[in-house]
């Protein structure tokens, strides 16, 4: 079960499962194409067996990259690359808008036994450079389990507002347009998932957008190679529930349809304010398994796989 990471310092570190050989993921720190906000990403990601689970700078987003933690309105600036919606007038390309998510340093990068660390910080910027935030980064690989075909890791970020006034979250539906409310933890799935299959905790495979549930499963199916893959993401329970999302912390952005894409919005409905000072702290397991798994054994592994 043992885990082997790189690093190439300077550009990426990539985590890779030695008794299959499979590169589990990459994540890449170095800046990429201003219009596209820079910021780090988890691209490729991999189920054990190999089959690629995740997307990069596909043409009709070119910043969607992988899995990525994003801001699509935040007071004002763009974090999320590419156009940016305005009420009224649709997406505009306003370039003065589009910030970065900077690395700053790495304070652990570590391989051992079953588990890698990926401990980092970042910096937070506006157009023009302004510091607007600092965040504490944990990628955390576990429970790889080779006769289940599956592994997961957790991502917890912890961003502190260093502005004199609050930093406000909000997103293309608190601004506005309906049932476009991205932001925060953002998956793009390859093309081979569209319409892919979606189930929560809670409900079947109907309209999910904009709903809530503790966890939320995409199962799509391969191209170029025969089988399907599952991808979970979860809440973990210590999230806290500010800025008025109800029982769970977030409602659920989630397309299967013209393409593949999950994200725990942080402000689907309503903006969530952060004063200055004050630090918002979210984390997610994500579990990677080869297999179209049904509910049940997704509730099943989760529940013997605690927090």
């Amino acid at each position: 079960m043992t885990l082997a990471l790189t690093h190439a310092h300077g550009d990426r570190i990539t985590v890779a499962h030695e008794a299959t050989g499979t590169e589990l993921f990459t994540y890449v720190y170095r800046p990429e194409a201003a219009w596209e906000a820079p910021k780090p990403y988890l691209h490729p990601i991999r189920t054990l067996s190999g089959g690629l689970v995740t997307d990069y700078r596909p043409n009709d987003h070119r910043w969607h990259k992988g899995l990525q933690l994003t801001a699509s309105h935040l007071s004002g600036q763009n974090l999320w690359g590419g156009n940016t919606y305005v009420h009224g007038e649709g997406y505009l390309e306003l370039p003065e808008r589009v910030g970065s998510m900077a690395h700053v340093a790495f304070d652990e990068v570590s391989a051992a036994g079953g588990g890698a660390v990926i401990a980092e910080r970042l910096t937070w910027h506006p157009y023009d450079g302004e510091l607007w935030a600092e965040e504490q980064r944990r990628i955390e690989v576990r429970d790889v389990d080779q006769r289940a075909g599956s592994w997961s890791f957790t991502w917890t970020s912890a961003v502190t507002n260093r502005r004199t006034e609050p930093l406000r979250f909000g997103s293309p539906t608190t601004h506005g347009r309906p049932a476009a409310g991205y932001t925060g933890l953002f998956w793009r799935g390859p093309r081979a998932f569209r319409d892919g299959q979606v189930f929560t905790a809670e409900a079947g495979t109907g309209d999910l957008m904009g709903s809530q549930a503790a966890w939320l499963a995409y199962v799509g199916e391969h191209d170029g190679r025969d089988g399907h893959a599952t991808v979970v993401f979860e809440h973990a329970p210590a999230n806290d529930h500010a800025g008025g999302n109800g029982t769970h912390p977030a409602h659920w952005f989630v397309r299967s349809d013209p393409f593949a894409a999950v994200a725990p919005s942080w402000a689907f409905h309503e903006e969530l304010v952060l004063a200055p000072g004050d630090t918002l702290t979210r984390s997610y397991r994500v579990l990677v398994a080869d297999g179209a798994w049904d509910r049940g054994q997704v509730a099943a592994h989760l529940e013997a796989h605690a927090w």
